[in-house]
Formats: C-alpha cells, sequence, structure tokens
C-alpha cells in the first residue's frame, strides 16, 4: 500500500467516526474535511492552522452553520434544548459530496501516483455549494484564498 493509499485509508476511517457522531448515514464533505484536519500531514496541517482552522475550529464553523441553517427556516437552537444526534447504527456510505471532493482531488492530478494529500483538501475547498462553503463563510474564512494557499504548497513541493 502506497503513502497516498494509507492517507487516504486513514482519512475515510475518521471521516466515517465523524459522519457516524454526526449520525449521519452518509459520510460528506464537511466529515472528510475534519478527518483532514485531524489526521497530521505536514502540508494541510500547515495551510489550515495558518488559516485558524484546527479540528476544533473546522467543528465550531460546522456546528455555527447547523445553528445558522436551522435559523434560517425559523428555529432557533437556543430557544429549543435540542438533542444530540445519536451516533448511526450503520456503516455510513459515501455521500454525493465526499464523492465530488475526491473526484475533485483525483482529476487535479494526471496520474494517482502524483497525488498528494493537499490534493485532496484542495478537492473538498473547491466545493462551490454546500456546508463546508457556507462555514468557512460564516468563519470568516476566504476560500478562494484557502484554495490558493494549499495550491501554492502543492507548487513548493514540486520545486
Amino acid at each position: 500500500m502506497s503513502a497516498i493509499d494509507k492517507y487516504l485509508h486513514a482519512v475515510i476511517v475518521q471521516a466515517t467516526r465523524e459522519a457516524r457522531e454526526d449520525g449521519s448515514a452518509t459520510i460528506e464533505a464537511h466529515h472528510l474535511l475534519l478527518a483532514v484536519a485531524a489526521e497530521y500531514e505536514a502540508t494541510t496541517h500547515q495551510v489550515l492552522n495558518t488559516a485558524g482552522l484546527d479540528r476544533r475550529a473546522i467543528r465550531d464553523a460546522l456546528d455555527r452553520e447547523f445553528e445558522h441553517s436551522l435559523q434560517t427556516v425559523g428555529v432557533s437552537p437556543s430557544a429549543h434544548a435540542l438533542p444530540r444526534p445519536t451516533p448511526a447504527a450503520r456503516q455510513p456510505k459515501i455521500g454525493a459530496s465526499a464523492k465530488l471532493a475526491l473526484e475533485r482531488s483525483f482529476a487535479s492530478v494526471g496520474r494517482k501516483k502524483d497525488l498528494r494529500p493537499a490534493h485532496l483538501l484542495v478537492g473538498i475547498l473547491q466545493a462551490q455549494v454546500g456546508t463546508v462553503p457556507r462555514a468557512l463563510a460564516l468563519a470568516a474564512v476566504d476560500q478562494a484564498d484557502l484554495v490558493s494557499r494549499v495550491q501554492q504548497a502543492l507548487s513548493n513541493q514540486d520545486l
């Protein structure tokens, strides 16, 4: 098993844990983002940390996005004691946003042997709609700038 295969496996295993904790039937892009932040890999770790995005900060941003979504439909989380999600009993499947993030990651390189962990982060961050971009916007993170930083880090690795 190659280094990237081991990394992808570790991220998917962690993303599965994240999805189960959320009570989700599917692993989505935001679960992958949490997993990338939880897995220590030098380039992704450095880029995320320079943007102030460790795993806790990402979880907080996702929680704010959830609360904001509820408020959009007239539900105030502070006015209601919402129960914590029940951990999923079944193994979550890969969801649409995670599939798209993985496809964007793989499409960004010509050959699998050129794939690096930061490509996965780029694939996640390039989403134009969904939970990840909404959470980043609410956290005042410039998504385009973050993608540029990851791409720059990848370019620096090529030197």
